[in-house]
């Protein structure tokens, strides 16, 4: 059971990993990505280099965040690299809201992307006063929250090539179902998670 779980561990790190470097080569390398969505995103570019840069970080440092062991033999670092997330998803949060509003696939894809912008920028707002009231366990359960959200960076990028396959349907129709599924199953399956882990301690 403990190597299927290391194994799992390093698979997410691998993802985590990959769409972050492909994220900044996507702003830095002219060929690389969907010149159709650089074209959009130069519409906006500050709002870009922020959702994208912010988006990033905030994928990397969370991944050692919600890790236990890090934690505990690292607890100053833990606290840096919160900062640091903390600020990556206020910047990416803010410019992904600002983003919705120019997303492909309509108004169903802007209320999509809109409403997950939001709820990032609440459950790490609640995280950050949960903390400061000293309120720990109640802070974990929000950064998982919005940690999983954090993560829609990894499942819009795995469902862009596929949707289409699977569905038989055309890229904008499947990437405004993306706008939805790339983050709501995310959080059920935390609050899922949360709730049986609670019912396991009481």
């Amino acid at each position: 059971m403990k190597v299927l779980i290391r194994a799992g561990y390093g698979i997410f790190y691998v993802l985590a990993l990959s769409v972050s470097v492909y994220a900044i080569l996507f702003l830095t390398i002219d060929w690389l990505g969907s010149q159709y969505l650089k074209q959009k995103f130069s519409l906006a570019p500050i709002a870009m280099y922020s959702h994208i840069i912010g988006g990033s970080f905030a994928l990397l440092t969370g991944a050692f965040q919600l890790n236990s062991l890090f934690r505990a033999k690292f607890l100053v670092a833990h606290k840096i690299l919160g900062r640091v997330y903390v600020v990556a998803v206020l910047f990416s949060g803010i410019a992904g809201l600002f983003i919705a509003t120019r997303s492909m696939g309509g108004t169903v894809a802007h209320f999509g992307f809109g409403i997950m912008a939001i709820l990032w920028l609440l459950t790490v707002y609640m995280a950050v006063v949960r903390i400061r009231q000293g309120k720990v366990r109640v802070h974990r359960h929000w950064m998982v929250l919005n940690y999983s959200l954090t993560c829609s960076a990894i499942t819009l990028r795995l469902y862009l090539p596929t949707f289409p396959m699977i569905f038989n349907i055309d890229f904008i129709t499947s990437y405004t179902y993306i706008s939805w599924a790339a983050w709501l199953p995310n959080i059920i399956i935390a609050q899922l998670y949360l709730m049986k882990k609670n019912v396991r301690q009481c």
